[in-house]
């Protein structure tokens, strides 16, 4: 994790937080229990988003850690075919790979069950270890609120943001995973922390809830902003996307019409497209717009990872306005 990278050649994209390997049922409808196969696919927030960004086109890596052992071999192989860098991801003695099961039940059940015991690696990230220069000079900086449940992973997560201090684009997705945490309200507190050196913060309705203290999507767009971020984007899951800016520009979308497979992954391929849409400098309108095909085209997907799509897929989608196969 400590290998320096050039700062005077930015990523678009660096991430941090979590990996580990998803394992979905080959078949739908049917309970973990009476699964028979299943699929093995890169996981993990974090990884996901960087997959998502690199698959649009951008210079992408991402900061973790795995197990020494064969399922973080597969992760780094698996990084590398994506197009993610792997420079800082570094393997942990003494702890597994973590290993996630899901369930399929569309179109909107889809129960995770995470093995992240006794401690997950991508938690055992200390601030020394971190490329601070790199994490300061890229375009983007991703992290998520699984990365403040737990030393010493909160304590560098805070001091990769601090040093940042709102360079670029650094947005921070509230990936609320109640299971990593004792309550909601000692959350709330470290995302607040979070908060304070973020300059776009993305959360669905209930990670909003944790973060602000109100559900209703317009006041917690706004508690954001209050909060000190320049762009709020509050995922309505049927009902939309709604997004708020410091300067008084909004966009409230509905989702692209879609038959949902697996709903896991759209979040991350919304937050790769986001990314690649303030990037690229596009009207907020637009942006959303592209980040809700994105998602839905990874809805209408079984898998994760190996389904965030393409540019020409996002487009293609945009054009028929709806995603018309999986």
């Amino acid at each position: 994790m400590t290998d320096p990278h050039d700062v005077s050649d930015p990523y678009d994209v660096i991430t941090m937080g979590r990996i580990g390997v998803d394992l979905y049922p080959l078949q739908t409808g049917v309970g973990l229990a009476d699964v028979t196969a299943f699929g093995k696919f890169l996981g993990g927030s974090a990884s996901n988003v960087a997959v998502a960004a690199a698959r649009l086109g951008r210079r992408a890596a991402v900061i973790t850690r795995t197990g020494d052992d064969p399922f973080g071999e597969y992760l780094h192989r698996e990084l590398r075919q994506f197009g993610v860098d792997d420079r800082w991801v570094s393997g942990v003695a003494g702890l597994p790979t973590p290993v996630t099961f899901c369930e399929v039940f569309p179109p909107d059940d889809f129960p995770l069950y995470f093995y992240r015991l006794p401690k997950a690696p991508d938690l055992e990230m200390y601030e020394e270890e971190l490329d601070l220069g790199a994490i300061t000079a890229a375009k983007v900086f991703w992290v998520t609120g699984t990365g403040l449940c737990a030393e010493p992973s909160r304590s560098a997560t805070l001091a990769a943001l601090r040093r940042r201090a709102k360079a670029g684009l650094t947005v921070f997705d509230l990936d609320w995973r109640p299971m990593f945490w004792e309550r909601a309200e000692q959350a709330r507190d470290f995302y607040a922390q979070a908060l304070a050196h973020t300059t776009v913060a993305v959360g669905n309705l209930d990670e909003v809830e944790v973060a602000t203290g109100v559900r209703d999507p317009y006041a917690a767009a706004c508690a954001l902003l209050e909060a000190g971020v320049e762009l709020a984007v509050v995922k309505q899951g049927p009902k939309g996307v709604l997004a708020m800016s410091a300067s008084g520009e909004a966009a409230e979308l509905p989702p692209l019409p879609v038959t949902v497979l697996n709903g896991l992954g759209a979040g991350d391929a919304f937050g790769g497209a986001l990314c690649h849409g303030l990037l690229a400098g596009w009207e907020l309108e637009r942006t959303m717009r592209y980040a809700n095909a994105a998602g839905a085209i990874v809805a209408s997907r079984l898998e994760c990872s190996s389904a965030m799509p393409f540019p020409e897929e996002v487009e293609a989608a945009l054009a028929a306005g709806a995603v018309t196969h999986g």
